[in-house]
């Protein structure tokens, strides 16, 4: 998802006064920064939120007169917008076009009900997707966040004391929402006679908790209240001793209402500090968002709630977002006199998202596999001249010089695009003296350039074998590390951890410190691949190390290159899209250095998608065209056919049907020779949505079929993706 600007609206409170700015949030660590202030009653102010709860409360009541209900949560609301907020912070929030904005006040001010600040025409929860952040006076330990993954896990704890049917039917329903999204996220579903440990033993295992139950707050000591299991209570206690070690999930959404009143469906004067209670300790505990409920919503309200967030969550939008659609949603079917809408709270930062919208958008909704192509099919070249490079030293033969000078014809053909030749040439060397190693990954390489996945695979094992035969352990391990990059280009991730493994182990055992370099760089690659930021970052750093100690060798410069290429894929990925800038344009130095074209190329490609991302249309199509012309010199048909359909891609975006059209079938031409069908299935389903959008159904329907049919045997998702794309040509 694309990185926008939130506006902070950041209030402090001094004695009567309150001191406030509102600013984007890029702009938070410049030197000087406006503020005004207004003086309060704290008296007055209190009666108004007291004045809000009873407008709550009497929601519930059945002899209540709906319509009169909002008006005076309009009222009140308005008195609080004049109240509480200075002329200036008005005008900008009544003038902005940013939906994001994050409300950064005193825990003083939890108490006040800001998402129902009217402006005169909409409440400020329904203007904005708006998010609470605390400033506290207590210690905050430095909390350990959850990695983001593209592949999410969450735990669904309904009616755990068995006596909540609605919870229960709402935890279902969450459940029966998710199967049909299987590919982003895998729902584990607990229902009664739930205690505490096992709360306490899995907890830390998802990225998303939802709870529907109950929740006791304990006037007493607020450090007891939490969430009711059949063995007692999940309390805040509980929750801080928990997050001390690994990361807790990234949002918690806690549908709860407190049992210990007299009625579940009235709040109290004091719901913020109780809701608060709760929030505070999983947010110090390290859960990015925290979504809670002043109040037990009926059923079906809440399930319309949560099953309109939870969609609009997996499809990419931020929490907040997700938020604010969801209450638009309870408005929008049961009318804006049902006030459920006004029931929830979200503490953390709005504009963030747990499903991202991958760096390939398009590509996201095909295949995990072909969202990463571009990154996969320019490390896979990387390990090309690795081996060379380092065949010249390792492998030049001594008693046989016409071997070598066959070679170095076979290499020169490979660099300037010739494949087939590389491949005559190579398969002369094997015939003429198997046990020339530097022959193999080159064979094989050509055949993968070539899209001829099964010979490539076999030399490549053919690499490792007489590698080993001829117990030359660093091109033994170099072939491990080939065949693991060849398993995860095709999505077997566990073989190609598998080898990894392997060459790791085997790489320090001789300490081969170019190979474990490289392995390391691999397996990192492999956890973006997984989502697992942080801990790609971790083993970037270890590769880059070793690559740094030996600048002076070719070799481990180019690896130092692919080190901070991979760097900038993790930030790409973390939407810290300047670090990335950077890392791209330190190793783009280094291939020009090195005067690598293929390398080059997806440095194109890649910054063309950060551009993409920014809305800069034009200069992503300088970049892509820059790139594709760069692999189209080499003749790489693997990575000719992600360039065309990127491109068509990027014409869409820029509303030139015409070149879109184009370069899908320039896309479709080129995957078909090389049989890729993932990149035919891509490119159709991309000229069949081009198609519809023409309004030439036929033309649309038979491209959507070919990509179904492809998809239904290696993308369920998209399958049905495509499938809900043809039954509307039919409606239609």
């Amino acid at each position: 998802m694309l990185e926008s600007n939130p506006l902070v609206l950041e209030i402090l409170k001094q004695d009567r006064a309150l001191k406030m700015s509102l600013f984007g949030q890029r702009e938070a660590t410049s030197t000087l920064r406006h503020f005004s202030s207004c003086q309060i009653s704290p008296v007055e102010i209190e009666k108004l939120c007291h004045e809000i709860v009873y407008i709550l409360n009497k929601a519930g009541d059945r002899n209540s007169h709906e319509a009169d209900l909002v008006h005076g949560l309009k009222q009140t609301g308005h008195i609080l917008w004049d109240h509480l907020l200075t002329k200036q912070v008005k005008a900008r929030l009544k003038d902005t076009q940013t939906p994001d904005l994050i409300l950064s006040i005193d825990e003083e001010l939890i108490n006040i009900p800001w998402e129902l600040l009217f402006d005169g025409s909409n409440f400020l929860c329904l203007n904005f997707n708006l998010g609470r952040v605390v400033r506290t006076k207590e210690q905050v330990a430095n909390v350990q966040y959850r990695s983001v993954q593209s592949s999410l896990k969450m735990m669904v704890l309904a009616n755990p004391t068995n006596d909540l049917k609605s919870a229960y039917l709402e935890g279902v329903n969450i459940k029966n929402q998710f199967d049909r999204k299987r590919s982003n996220v895998r729902i584990d579903f607990k229902s009664t006679n739930i205690d505490r440990l096992y709360v306490k033993k899995n907890l830390r295992d998802y990225d998303i908790v939802h709870f529907a139950g109950h929740c006791e707050y304990s006037q007493e000591n607020p450090r007891n209240s939490g969430w009711v299991f059949t063995d007692g209570k999940f309390s805040v206690h509980d929750i801080i001793a928990l997050g001390s070690d690994e990361p807790l999930p990234s949002l918690v959404f806690s549908n709860a209402c407190y049992s210990a009143k007299p009625s579940p469906y009235r709040i109290d004067t004091d719901y913020q500090e109780k809701n608060y209670s709760l929030a505070q300790a999983f947010l110090f505990s390290g859960v990015r968002h925290y979504i809670g409920t002043i109040r037990r919503i009926e059923d079906p309200t809440s399930l319309v709630f949560s099953k309109e967030f939870y969609s609009q969550l997996v499809s990419g939008k931020s929490v907040g977002e997700s938020i604010r659609s969801a209450r638009l949603k309870l408005i929008k079917e049961s009318g804006i006199s049902n006030i459920a809408w006004a029931s929830y709270l979200l503490y953390g930062d709005p504009n963030f998202a747990l499903f991202r919208t991958a760096v390939r958008p398009k590509k996201a909704r095909t295949k995990t596999v072909i969202f990463n192509r571009k990154r996969i099919i320019w490390a896979a070249v990387c390990l090309i001249l690795v081996s060379l490079c380092a065949g010249l030293y390792f492998w030049l033969p001594t008693i046989n010089p016409s071997t070598y000078f066959l070679f170095l014809e076979a290499n020169n053909s490979f660099k300037n695009g010739s494949n087939k030749e590389a491949i005559a040439f190579s398969s002369r060397i094997i015939q003429k003296d198997p046990l020339f190693l530097a022959a193999y990954p080159l064979l094989a390489d050509a055949f993968q350039r070539e899209g001829d996945r099964d010979n490539a695979l076999k030399y490549y094992f053919d690499y490792a074998r007489y590698s080993e035969k001829k117990r030359d352990f660093k091109n033994q391990t170099a072939a491990y590390i080939k065949l693991g990059w060849f398993y995860q280009l095709q999505g077997e991730y566990q073989k190609a951890m598998d080898f990894y493994n392997q060459a790791l182990a085997l790489s320090t055992k001789n300490k081969d410190r170019l190979n474990e370099a490289t392995a390391l760089r691999k397996i990192a690659v492999w956890n973006i691949d997984k989502g697992n930021y942080d801990r790609a970052l971790e083993l970037l750093t270890k590769s880059s190390e070793i690559n740094r100690s030996k600048m002076n060798e070719q070799e481990y410069r180019y690896n130092l290159a692919c080190d901070y290429f991979d760097t900038a894929l993790v930030f790409t990925n973390k939407e810290d899209f300047a670090a990335a800038k950077d890392f791209y344009h330190k190793s783009a130095r280094l291939f020009e250095k090195l005067k690598l074209k293929n390398e080059l190329s997806d440095y194109y490609f890649n910054l063309g998608e950060i551009c993409l991302f920014e809305k800069q249309y034009q200069k992503a199509l300088d970049y892509y065209l820059t790139g594709l012309k760069l692999d189209e010199s080499q003749s790489n048909k693997a990575n000719l056919a992600s360039d065309y359909d990127m491109v068509g891609e990027l014409y869409v975006q820029m509303d030139n049907l015409k070149e879109a059209e184009r370069y899908f079938k320039l896309a479709i031409r080129v995957s078909e020779e090389i049989n890729s069908r993932p990149e035919i299935a891509s490119s159709c389903h991309n000229l069949g949505l081009l198609y519809k959008q023409l309004g030439k159904k036929n033309k649309s329907r038979e491209h959507l079929r070919r990509a179904q049919e492809i998809y239904s045997r290696v993308d369920q998702a998209s399958y049905d993706e495509v499938k809900k794309e043809l039954l509307s040509l039919d409606v239609n």
